[in-house]
């Protein structure tokens, strides 16, 4: 494997470009990832995003980039619906996928893009990217320690106020979050769920609640401020998982939180509590519940470096950097497709759940 990596973009849109994003931070990567090509179906874009970051090439499909570009991999940041088919050609060309997630929307597609990856010899790494950044990456090590004993339950937050329901509104047209084959489960309950279970392995089955708050939203603000969205798919989602020998998380995956107070995600075990990322608190706290009377109380353990560190130096380009320590220095592979094959089960398993009235039992693992 050739160093820089070569790699192409497929989508131009709000998660290539915007501050957080890929583009504006893979300068980080100069020495270990080159975007060589990006490919939009609006070839105007991608021409016009080529020329903003000095990326050689911009094609009008992904057909066409593969054909052309020389590339060791493809960071794929399609619309949800359209993840499973560009990915399998991108695997079926030889190439190295970062997805954005999820990383399909069936099983048998993810079962598929596994299957490809490993008959290909590829590797695969699917967003969010949250396990990479420092606060859960030392949440989980803490749990792993006993630090506050048997997990009892945990709650998580997964929500925010919905594409262009916030005061800056959104860059593009965000009516599309809002219909069926979309939605708050799959754009940001998948964070949560790969947070939670992160730090507690794999979950064994599901329980939930799913409905329309109302039926249609109006873009706030920015460009497309007025715009009336038509809701199709559930815009509040409240699940319960249960991990076995009595460990329970409760995860929401909503467009209705328009602010919060209280932890991300929060862990309380037989022998303590952990935060995690506490408005305007620390980004890690525990709580220990020592046997010694009087000893209790708030702890902050050090993490490995500044809080959330990686969250502001590489944005999503966090994504291309994992693949780079993965393939050149054999670096573990966190953000596996196995992964995110149980976080698309649990949401799979969210809609069945609440469309049925039933717990859903799980069978995959990672």
């Amino acid at each position: 494997m050739g160093v820089p990596l070569r790699v192409g973009i497929l989508g131009s849109g709000g998660i290539a470009t915007v501050s957080y994003g890929v583009l504006p931070n893979t300068h980080h990567l100069a020495d270990r990832v080159r975007i060589t090509a990006i490919a939009d179906v609006d070839a105007e874009l991608a021409e016009s995003v080529a020329a903003e970051y000095g990326i050689p090439n911009a094609y009008g499909s992904l057909e066409a980039m593969l054909a052309d570009a020389e590339l060791d991999a493809v960071l794929n940041l399609t619309p949800i619906p359209v993840h499973a088919q560009t990915s399998r050609t991108i695997l079926d060309h030889g190439l190295h996928l970062v997805s954005e997630k999820p990383l399909a929307a069936t099983m048998a597609e993810a079962d598929e893009l596994i299957a490809t990856a490993r008959e290909t010899g590829r590797t695969v790494v699917c967003a969010p990217p949250d396990l990479l950044h420092e606060p859960y990456a030392r949440a989980a090590e803490l749990v792993r320690a006993d630090a506050i004993g048997k997990v009892a339950f945990a709650r998580v937050r997964s929500s925010h106020a919905g594409p262009g329901g916030g005061p800056k509104g959104w860059p593009s047209d965000p009516s599309w979050f809002y219909r069926e084959g979309s939605g708050p489960l799959l754009d940001m309950g998948v964070y949560g769920i790969h947070e939670i279970t992160g730090i507690l392995g794999p979950a064994r089955r599901v329980a939930a609640f799913a409905g329309i708050t109302e039926p249609s939203r109006v873009v706030r603000a920015g460009p497309f401020q007025g715009l009336e969205m038509p809701v199709t798919a559930p815009d509040n989602c409240l699940f319960l998982l249960d991990f076995g020998e009595s460990t329970f998380a409760v995860v929401d995956g909503t467009f209705n939180v328009h602010a919060a107070r209280s932890p991300k995600v929060e862990l309380f075990g037989r022998r303590g509590v952990l935060n995690l990322l506490t408005p305007d608190g620390p980004a890690v706290e525990v709580y220990r519940a020592d046997a010694v009377p009087g000893v209790d109380g708030w702890i902050q353990p050090k993490l490995p470096l500044a809080a959330d560190e990686r969250r502001a130096t590489y944005g999503r380009a966090l994504l291309l950097a994992h693949l780079a320590d993965v393939l050149l220095d054999d670096a573990p592979l966190v953000l596996s497709a196995e992964h995110a094959r149980h976080a698309l089960e649990i949401m799979l398993g969210v809609a069945t759940s609440a469309r049925e009235g039933r717990f859903v039992d799980l069978s995959t693992t990672f």
